[in-house]
C-alpha cells in the first residue's frame, strides 16, 4: 500500500499524535521542571568551553574586522597585491595574529594591575583592619557621648538582640571545617573555569578563522527550512540583534574604561585611600546600566569612611564626585559613545535590568538591556504592522487626544468646556 502524506485520516492521525506528545511534554515540564533544569545543566557544563569560544570570537570580532578593513587591506592595495585567495588567507591569518595578540595584553595588563595595585591595597586593608576597626569604635564612642539618649537607645537594642547574635555565632564557629570546604571547592571551581577559557580561546580563533563560512551555513540553513520571505525576516532580525548587542556591549566597555580613568584620576588628585582599588571598582560596576554607579560607588564611601572615620567630609567629597562623575556619564559621555542603540526610555531599562538582573544576576543586569531592546522593538514592529493593515497612524502621540475609533475615524477627546457647551446646545435644539 503507497503511503499518502494527503490523506486525512493519516492527517487526523498525526495531528493527534502531535497533540499527545505535546500534552505529554507540556505535564512533564511543569512537573518534572527540575529534571529537566538539571540535565540542561549538565549538557551547558559539558559545552561550556564551545559556549567560551564562540562568545570569545563574537567579542573579538569586531576588533578583526577593524584590523582586516582598516589596516591591512588599505596595505595590500597600496603595495599592489592583488585580490585572491592567498592574499585572503594571509590577511585572515595576520588579523587573527594581531587580535589575539591585543587580546591576550588586555587579560595580561588586567592581571597584571590587579597583582600590582589591587592585592596590595587588600592586603593593605586586611593588614590595618584592627586600626580601622578600632577608629570606628572610637567614632561611634565619640557619637554616643555627644548623643546620650541615642546612647541610650542603642543599649537598649544591643542587649535585646544580644541573645540572638551569641546563637548565630554559635551556629557559626561549628561551621569553619564546611566553610574551609567550601572555599576550597570554589577554588577548584576558579581553576576549572579557567581551563575552559583557555580552551575556549582556542576555540574562538577557529571560529574567527571560518566566521563567513559559519554565516553561509546558518543562512543556508534559514533559506532551507523557511519560506524566502520569513528567511529574508529572520536573518535581518539576526542583523539587528547583533547591531544592538555588539553596539552596545562594546559602547559600554570602551564607556567604562574611561570612567574608570576619570575616577583614577579624580580620587589621586583629592587623596583618597585605596584610588586604584575605588577606580576598579567604580569602572567594573559602571557596566551595570543606571544602577551600576551607585552599586559601585556605596561600597567605595564605605570603605573610605572605615578608612578613616575621624573625617568624614572625605567619605562626603568622594560621594559628591562619584555622583558629578555619574552624571557626567549619563548626560554626555554615554549618550556621546553608545548614541541611540537601545531607543529605550528610563523606565523600560530600569524595568529590564531590574527583571534580568533577578533571572540572570549580575550577568542579567548586563546584557538585560539589549535584550530587552531586541523584544521591545519585535513588538513595535508587530503592533506597526498591525496599525498599517487596519489604515491606522503608526505615531505613538497621536493616540494620546484619542477617546475612540469607529468608521469615520479618530475622534479626540474633547475638553471640557467645549463638552459642556455642545450639551448646551444640543438641548436647545431638543427645545
Amino acid at each position: 500500500m503507497k503511503f499518502n502524506k494527503d490523506n486525512k485520516y493519516i492527517q487526523w492521525g498525526l495531528t493527534a499524535f502531535a497533540v499527545l506528545a505535546g500534552a505529554i511534554a507540556f505535564y512533564y515540564f511543569i512537573f518534572h521542571s527540575s529534571n529537566i533544569k538539571l540535565e540542561v545543566g549538565k549538557v551547558l557544563n559539558i559545552l561550556k568551553p564551545v559556549l567560551f569560544g564562540l562568545a570569545t570570537a563574537y567579542l573579538l570580532t569586531p576588533i578583526l574586522n577593524f584590523c582586516e578593513n582598516r589596516m591591512l587591506i588599505p596595505l595590500c592595495e597600496k603595495c599592489k597585491i592583488k585580490e585572491s585567495r592567498r592574499r585572503k588567507m594571509i590577511v585572515r591569518g595576520i588579523g587573527i595574529l594581531i587580535t589575539a595578540f591585543l587580546f591576550v595584553a588586555l587579560i595580561y595588563m588586567l592581571i597584571s594591575m590587579f597583582i600590582s595595585q589591587i592585592i596590595p591595597s587588600v592586603q593593605g586593608i586586611a593588614n590595618n583592619f584592627d586600626s580601622y576597626s578600632t577608629n570606628v569604635m572610637n567614632w561611634i564612642n565619640q557619637v554616643l557621648e555627644d548623643n546620650p539618649d541615642f546612647g541610650e537607645y542603642v543599649a537598649k537594642t544591643l542587649d535585646k538582640f544580644s541573645e540572638q547574635l551569641e546563637h548565630w555565632l554559635n551556629d557559626i564557629i561549628p561551621g569553619t571545617a564546611s566553610l574551609i570546604k567550601t572555599v576550597s571547592l570554589s577554588v577548584i571551581s576558579v581553576l576549572d573555569v579557567l581551563w575552559d577559557f583557555v580552551i575556549g580561546f582556542i576555540i574562538s580563533i577557529y571560529v574567527l578563522a571560518n566566521k563567513e563560512q559559519f554565516s553561509a551555513q546558518a543562512k543556508k540553513i534559514a533559506y532551507a527550512l523557511f519560506e524566502r520571505n520569513t528567511a529574508n525576516i529572520l536573518i535581518r532580525n539576526f542583523r539587528f540583534t547583533h547591531r544592538t548587542f555588539i553596539g552596545f556591549l562594546s559602547g559600554k566597555v570602551v564607556d567604562s574604561i574611561i570612567i574608570g580613568i576619570l575616577c583614577f584620576v579624580g580620587t589621586s588628585i583629592m587623596g583618597t585611600p585605596y584610588a586604584m582599588l575605588i577606580s576598579v571598582i567604580i569602572g567594573c560596576t559602571n557596566i551595570i546600566p543606571f544602577f551600576g554607579p551607585f552599586l559601585g560607588a556605596i561600597p567605595s564611601a564605605i570603605l573610605i569612611f572605615v578608612v578613616d572615620p575621624m573625617h568624614p567630609l572625605n567619605c562626603v567629597y568622594f560621594a559628591i564626585f562619584a555622583l558629578a562623575l555619574q552624571q557626567f556619564d549619563g548626560n554626555i559621555l554615554g549618550p556621546k559613545i553608545l548614541g541611540n542603540s537601545t531607543g529605550l526610555t528610563g523606565f523600560w531599562v530600569i524595568s529590564s535590568i531590574t527583571f534580568f538582573g533577578g533571572l540572570l544576576g549580575v550577568f542579567g543586569m548586563i546584557v538585560g538591556v539589549p535584550i530587552f531592546a531586541i523584544i521591545y522593538a519585535a513588538v513595535k514592529a508587530v503592533v506597526n504592522m498591525k496599525l498599517e493593515k487596519k489604515n491606522l497612524p503608526r505615531e505613538t502621540k497621536r493616540y494620546e487626544t484619542v477617546e475612540y475609533i469607529d468608521d469615520q475615524g479618530m475622534h479626540d477627546i474633547v475638553p471640557a468646556e467645549k463638552s459642556n457647551g455642545k450639551k448646551g446646545r444640543k438641548r436647545e435644539d431638543e427645545k
